[in-house]
């Protein structure tokens, strides 16, 4: 089974390559860069916190966020140790550096579908929309830039979902409890 896995996501892989332009590439090395250290989240974070009456959804998105690095970069990347597939390529093919780390999940992705799990939840459609058309943006990066396979970037997703409306759900839950009058 897990042969038949591989093989989708090096035809994936394959297919996605043959896309590559040097206008694409710039493009798709930008959205992979503003996803690095969840940049680009947190900088979304910022008129949320600013805006006294947005502050909780704020919190939540940190939140979120914190809940699915801690899922995803710490335990599960470490627990699966998948080898990324840009380790295979020469030199001249990597568009971007090599990144560090493993391949599954996509942390970028996962980062990115957390703060599409609070906005689901807790942002009006005219926030949603954007935050989860960049999401996507990012995960497609991802692949594009062969740093990820496609099912590294589907498990950020199922994860990153799960992160950011558990969160809503726990934040609804303890913060009135905790902090009375916040929400």
């Amino acid at each position: 089974m897990f042969g038949r896995i591989q093989n989708i996501d090096n035809r994936v892989l394959d297919n996605i390559s043959r896309i590559h332009k040097p206008a694409l590439n710039r493009i798709m090395i930008t959205a992979s860069r503003a996803g690095n250290a969840g940049l680009i989240w947190w900088a979304i974070c910022l008129p949320f916190l600013i805006n006294p009456s947005w502050r909780a959804t704020a919190a939540n998105f940190i939140f979120g966020l914190a809940w699915a690095h801690l899922m995803g970069e710490i335990i599960i990347k470490h627990i699966v140790k998948r080898v990324r597939p840009c380790h295979s390529l020469d030199d001249d093919e990597q568009l971007i550096d090599r990144p560090r780390f493993y391949s599954f999940p996509s942390g970028h992705t996962t980062a990115s579908f957390a703060m599409v799990g609070v906005a689901l939840l807790r942002c009006r459609l005219v926030t949603f929309m954007p935050i989860l058309a960049l999401a996507l943006l990012i995960a497609f990066s991802r692949i594009y830039l062969r740093v990820h396979y496609l099912t590294d970037v589907i498990a950020g997703m199922i994860l990153g979902l799960t992160c950011g409306i558990c969160s809503v759900l726990i934040f609804n839950t303890v913060v009135p409890i905790w902090f009375p009058g916040v929400l």
